[in-house]
């Protein structure tokens, strides 16, 4: 349920290494109502409501899908380092928010919405009733158990949307469909929801199978988070077997076949503290954790994994030291980022 490797190499960062702060983060950021950009069109005076009137469980961290990832986050944590993060106060906020009323709710504010937070919020959803259920706990237990009418509205709504999206959107932002449809893949079958795999692997295929000649100067945008590139060919070494996937790539991306890293540099950050621009940490993050996972798909002795794995190292060299900071702009999202870069 990761998109990076779980345990990386020996000199590259761990997770535990940054498990308190993150804990610290997280836990301010799902208690914080304010400020906050809801994503709700209002209907008229009346819905002039609180955050919390609208999303019982996932009103905090300025946005909907961040509350849900950083409740994920807090999830994680007291999965792989509970010794390390002040555990009694990590369960006591999410018994706070994972209640059975509360997630009943998002449920039915989803199905009254049904493009709401599509597909980014749908996925990360999955993704933390997934990481409930791995935890093996009665605590875990309970709160997969809560969350599951609503990992069971997102499968639906996702069965309705995949067969009318003929396009994917290829953009660095949320909207981002091969990133969102990836962390449905690791998530489906412990979230409750296995019958999206079929369909989700199925349209993939018919978005990017036959791909080619992407080039890596197209990248980045100045406002993207994602990669456009490195998610497409992340989310296809989850459905593509390996030889299949190597070939795939070359065809896919072609520059990538000269062993270099710095055939893709981490981008310039001129001004971390603006919304749009800082979003390019986040990016550095998503690159990292999509080209460890890319690398490991790859067969033993491609000269592109050496590249890839260096290249990564570049990227988490210049975004990590953002996660320990103060602003909010950044705070409220990007640590979920260096989690997935960082694995276990």
């Amino acid at each position: 349920m990761s998109t990076a490797p779980g345990r990386p190499p020996s000199g590259r960062p761990h997770l535990a290494a940054y498990a308190a702060a993150f804990a610290r983060t997280a836990l301010a950021n799902i208690t914080r109502e304010y400020p906050n950009a809801p994503a709700h069109l209002l209907a008229g005076p009346h819905e002039l409501v609180p955050p919390r009137d609208l999303h019982p469980a996932f009103h905090g961290a300025y946005d909907w899908h961040s509350a849900v990832h950083m409740h994920w986050l807090l999830v994680r944590l007291l999965r792989h380092h509970p010794d390390r993060i002040p555990a009694g106060a990590v369960t006591a906020a999410l018994d706070a928010h994972l209640t059975p009323a509360a997630l009943d709710a998002e449920a039915a504010y989803l199905r009254a919405h049904p493009s709401f937070e599509r597909p980014y919020g749908w996925a990360w959803l999955l993704l933390l009733t997934a990481e409930c259920a791995a935890l093996r706990t009665p605590d875990g237990a309970r709160w997969a158990s809560a969350l599951t009418p609503a990992a069971r509205t997102v499968a639906g709504l996702f069965l309705d949307w995949l067969p009318r999206a003929t396009y994917p959107v290829r953009h660095g932002t949320h909207a981002n469909s091969a990133f969102a449809l990836g962390l449905v893949l690791d998530s489906a079958a412990a979230a409750g929801v296995a019958e999206l795999a079929a369909p989700v692997g199925a349209r993939l295929h018919t978005w990017f199978a036959d791909d080619h000649d992407a080039a890596l100067r197209w990248e980045p945008s100045g406002q993207d988070f994602l990669s456009p590139l490195l998610a497409e060919a992340d989310v296809m070494r989850r459905v593509l077997q390996p030889p299949r996937f190597a070939t795939w790539l070359t065809a896919f991306l072609p520059e990538l076949s000269s062993g270099r890293p710095e055939e893709l540099p981490p981008p310039e950050v001129s001004d971390p503290a603006d919304p749009q621009i800082g979003h390019l940490l986040g990016l550095c993050l998503h690159r990292a954790a999509a080209l460890q996972a890319v690398a490991a798909a790859l067969p033993p002795g491609d000269p592109r994994r050496a590249a890839l794995d260096a290249a990564a190292d570049a990227h988490l060299h210049v975004a990590l030291p953002a996660t320990d900071g103060d602003d909010f702009t950044l705070g409220h999202w990007l640590a979920t980022f260096a989690a997935l870069a960082l694995g276990r």
